[in-house]
């Protein structure tokens, strides 16, 4: 069996896992049950893993691996043999299951893979490779974890923050290496989005807790903006102020605001800040005016290396309001192509 095969086999296999627990069909037999446990456990452990957002990125996994899905993917990349070469993998765990596409990306390239997970999330991803590794036993031998330092690589695909980006290329720089570092998410509104559109909006800024990486943290909106309809359809999410970490932050970030004497929109549990960073902290969302979308445009490109991806109705090769965190197999990282970085000598 091909090594596209064998991928192709055990990752539809997890995606048929994860809609039938989303789904809540065929909800027997021991990986079921292990996967409910994994998911209080997670939760448990982390206190960002609510029950909700781990639902949510198990439903969205189940979407994306699909035999279909993973054969439109493989077929753009020429098939891989396995090798002797081994991936260091440094994990983020900012949400959940956050790194199981670099698995994915070095097992279909044949290689053994060691992977360093996050404290945030290390309960979830040893799940999926019991699974993956009994549907492919040969894998059981390729996979391994540990919580030091990575030991043995060949090369290295390392995940991490601005300041920890600098130290993983320092200490990664003999071999071939890939490293990510902190990116948003953006949104450019026109003042014609349907309170459909804006509601959609509301799930990017809102899922996670705005702590992805493609979780919309600025707003670009136009001189003169009426922020009353976006309030309105944040006004679905009030309840994430009953979190006591999100609350936490919240009344943490407004206090520092206030005594800063910064101007803020506030509804109760979320903040809008006048700012030019892209970054916001949790609870707030930074919003910037521009006079035209050619404006835009320019500080898009000036910011690409900062931004994972742009929401918008008005600008082209946009993502659908909504869709953020909904990436398909080939929205890559940092707009990175990890097979092909695979695929190198």
């Amino acid at each position: 069996m091909t090594q596209h095969k064998k991928t192709i086999q055990a990752f539809s296999a997890l995606g048929t896992l994860f809609r039938n627990y989303t789904s809540k069909e065929n909800r027997s037999g021991k990986w079921m049950e292990k996967l409910d446990n994994a998911l209080v456990n997670a939760s448990n452990q982390n206190k960002w893993f609510t029950m909700e957002n781990l639902e949510f990125c198990v439903k969205n996994w189940g979407d994306t691996l699909t035999v279909a899905n993973l054969n439109t993917w493989l077929h753009a990349y020429p098939e891989a043999a396995k090798h002797e070469q081994r991936l260091g993998l440094v994990l983020a765990g900012n949400i959940p299951l956050v790194g199981l596409h670099d698995v994915l990306c070095g097992l279909a390239r044949g290689y053994s893979i060691e992977i360093k997970y996050s404290s945030n999330d290390n309960v979830l991803l040893p799940l999926v490779v019991a699974f993956l590794t009994e549907k492919q036993p040969e894998w059981k031998n390729s996979i391994t974890f540990t919580d030091g330092k990575l030991e043995k690589f060949d090369r290295v695909i390392a995940t991490g923050s601005n300041n920890t980006a600098r130290y993983f290329n320092y200490y990664f720089k003999d071999v071939p290496h890939l490293v990510r570092k902190t990116r948003n998410g953006v949104a450019v509104l026109d003042g014609n989005e349907t309170q459909e559109d804006l509601a959609a909006l509301c799930i990017d800024i809102m899922q996670y807790f705005g702590l992805g990486c493609r979780s919309v943290s600025h707003l670009m909106v136009p001189d003169g903006y009426d922020f009353n309809d976006l309030f309105l359809a944040l006004y679905a999410h009030r309840d994430l102020i009953h979190h006591n970490a999100y609350a936490n932050n919240y009344d943490y970030n407004k206090a520092v605001y206030l005594m800063q004497e910064k101007d803020l929109l506030d509804n109760g549990f979320m903040m809008l800040k006048q700012d030019a960073g892209l970054n916001s902290p949790i609870a707030c969302v930074h919003y910037s005016h521009y006079a035209n979308l050619e404006a835009v445009k320019k500080k898009l490109k000036m910011e690409q290396d900062n931004i994972q991806c742009v929401v918008s109705n008005c600008l082209e090769n946009s993502v659908l309001f909504g869709q953020t965190q909904q990436p398909k197999l080939n929205d890559y990282a940092d707009h990175v192509d990890t097979m092909q970085f695979l695929l190198k000598k």
